[in-house]
């Protein structure tokens, strides 16, 4: 993380196309870390980061779902805009969470 950057949320979560993972968001952006499991020893350990998104670059945020809900997110990436879809707890709270945390760094 860099100087100032706060963790403000963080869950183990499945994305659409990413696969299995962990969800970061700070106050400066959002990230991805895919993890590998262990069945042997129920060990599981963070492997490479598959999406490092600045709060800046989020166009659009919203929730998504009747039976599996999701938090979904478009942005502008290397390789155009992206949309990703992340099956979280609560997607409520991590919805609210994204656009505070947008508001709050554009108000920087």
């Amino acid at each position: 993380m860099e100087d100032g950057e706060k963790r403000l949320k963080q869950e183990d979560c499945n994305e659409d196309k990413l696969g299995a993972g962990i969800l970061t968001l700070t106050n400066k952006r959002l990230a991805f870390d895919k993890t590998k499991s262990r069945m042997m020893d129920f060990s599981k350990r963070f492997g490479d980061t598959v999406m490092d998104v600045s709060l800046n670059d989020v166009d659009k945020v919203w929730k998504e779902g009747r039976l599996i809900k999701k938090v979904c997110f478009t942005a502008k990436t290397k390789e155009g805009e992206q949309t990703y879809k992340f099956g979280v707890f609560n997607t409520k709270d991590w919805l609210k969470n994204i656009e505070n945390a947008i508001t709050e760094h554009k108000n920087q």
